[in-house]
């Protein structure tokens, strides 16, 4: 029996080694291919609404209406899904080294934190689309439109990577001090990799409010945000009752969301998947 037992251990750590079980290969697949199937069936529901019960494409397109107005548009949605991406992108690159310097800053003294922190949850409360008419008082629509994408993604990185910070292991900082080590070297070696896990949660959540304080900004700015994003094609589509339009830039969008959130996810993973058990998978 011992034999045995030592065998099957031994093929489990090979196959391990050599690839994926076959369980988890199978769990991927159907995380995957659930939620794509169900999205088809979903898309094929809505075509067979609006085509069996003849709703003109002012009032509600078709899946297949709004993917040929995508294609047909693609020229002018593309060029503007690229501002939106631009300012995104921009917002949220300012935003972590923000979060960060600033998480980094209120775990080196309480005094800094009560100081500041108030700021950052003000900040956090008010709602962009209130700040926006303001800001485009106080600053060129380009740069305005920037600023608030800016706001609604900085406090999500900085709250988590603050919590991350100060959730590292007492017994390990003991250690730490009990070698003599310096607070810089404290910060390097073990608080920083410590609030790894916490600062990818707050990139995935802050990536797409990004792209929606993005979006809502431009909204507020209408006519005078020239750089032309998707969210002036909506506006502009629905003045022009180009409903098709104003969907497949919705769709846009939704597509633009899932592709940051998939792409930090992934990041997320190739950085902590090999030492953190958040992103490794429980061996069976």
């Amino acid at each position: 029996m011992s034999e045995k037992r030592t065998a099957s251990l031994q093929a489990r750590k090979t196959k391990g080694s050599e690839g994926e079980p076959e369980g988890s290969r199978s769990s991927r697949l159907l995380d995957i291919g659930l939620p794509v199937g169900v999205f088809i069936l979903f898309l094929l529901a809505w075509e067979a609404v609006v085509v069996l019960a003849q709703i003109p494409p002012y009032i509600l397109p078709a899946p297949s209406v709004i993917g040929a107005t995508i294609v047909k548009d693609w020229p002018l949605l593309s060029a503007s899904l690229m501002v939106t991406l631009t300012i995104t992108f921009e917002a949220l690159a300012l935003a972590i080294v923000g979060g960060v310097g600033l998480a980094i800053l209120l775990a080196q003294s309480r005094w800094i934190e009560r100081a500041f922190l108030p700021f950052a949850i003000i900040l956090q409360v008010t709602p962009v689309i209130a700040i926006a008419p303001l800001l485009l008082v106080w600053l060129e629509p380009s740069t305005a439109v920037l600023v608030c994408a800016f706001i609604v993604a900085f406090f999500p990185i900085l709250s988590n990577t603050a919590l991350g910070l100060a959730s590292t292991d007492h017994n390990l900082l003991d250690l730490f001090e009990l070698y003599r080590a310096s607070r810089w070297k404290q910060l390097i070696w073990l608080r920083l990799p410590a609030a790894l896990p916490y600062f990818f949660s707050g990139l995935r959540i802050a990536g797409g409010l990004a792209l929606i304080g993005a979006i809502v900004a431009e909204l507020a700015a209408g006519a005078a945000g020239q750089g032309t994003g998707l969210a002036f094609r909506i506006t502009e589509a629905g003045f022009r009752l180009n409903i098709p339009r104003m969907f497949a830039a919705l769709t846009l969008i939704s597509l633009t969301g899932i592709a940051i959130y998939a792409l930090f996810a992934l990041l997320s993973k190739l950085a902590l998947g090999r030492w953190h058990d958040s992103a490794r998978e429980r061996e069976r």
